[in-house]
């Protein structure tokens, strides 16, 4: 394991892009349900100082996140909207950064190129920051699509276990390191 560990992160310098999912790595998840408000929003305890220090090393940070909540009509685009701008706030606050959000709202029955596994958010976040090269950006999720995107586009996966319906079909998949949340994963850089 820490063979593995040490070989990912060489090489990982202010050149990268770190790609995170929201739900399940920034965020605790709501059970069966969607974060439809900020009074919902929950960040994970140790992220917020996690993502400050990766300022310092990541050249581009972005947020990939599906929302198909609003696809369902269970919250609109508004609210999700207001839930972002507070979430940016308090990463500021914290001396934090994230340098764009690329949302899906669609149903994933509609099989939309932006929700994940498909890799339609990461190529539009390609186009909108040129320094973007997939072989030297990272993906931290905690579900089976994020590591699926990540291994379609070449990029280094990190799998965080807080969903543990994924972690069978993860695995399967295939990601280069686990950990139990972004915070432990930023502890190794």
């Amino acid at each position: 394991m820490i063979d593995k560990q040490n070989d990912f992160l060489k090489g990982i310098d202010s050149s990268w892009t770190l790609f995170l999912d929201r739900d399940g790595v920034i965020n605790k998840r709501l059970p069966n349900d969607y974060i439809k408000k900020w009074a919902e929003f929950e960040f994970f305890e140790d992220f917020l100082s996690a993502l400050a220090k990766a300022n310092s090393i990541f050249k581009t940070i972005v947020i990939v996140t599906n929302q198909q909540g609003i696809g369902k009509g269970k919250m609109t685009v508004k609210m999700l909207a207001e839930v972002h701008e507070q979430m940016l706030s308090r990463i500021a606050d914290s001396g934090g950064r994230i340098d764009k959000i690329y949302v899906c709202p669609d149903l994933k029955t509609t099989k939309p190129k932006c929700r994940k596994p498909e890799t339609g958010m990461a190529e539009q976040a390609k186009k909108d920051f040129s320094s973007i090269d997939f072989s030297k950006s990272i993906i931290v999720g905690d579900s089976a699509s994020d590591i699926e995107m990540g291994k379609r586009l070449g990029m280094k996966r990190v799998f965080v276990t807080t969903k543990p319906e994924d972690f069978a079909k993860a695995k399967a998949i295939g990601y280069d390191i686990e950990v139990a949340s972004f915070g432990e994963f930023m502890k190794l850089l």
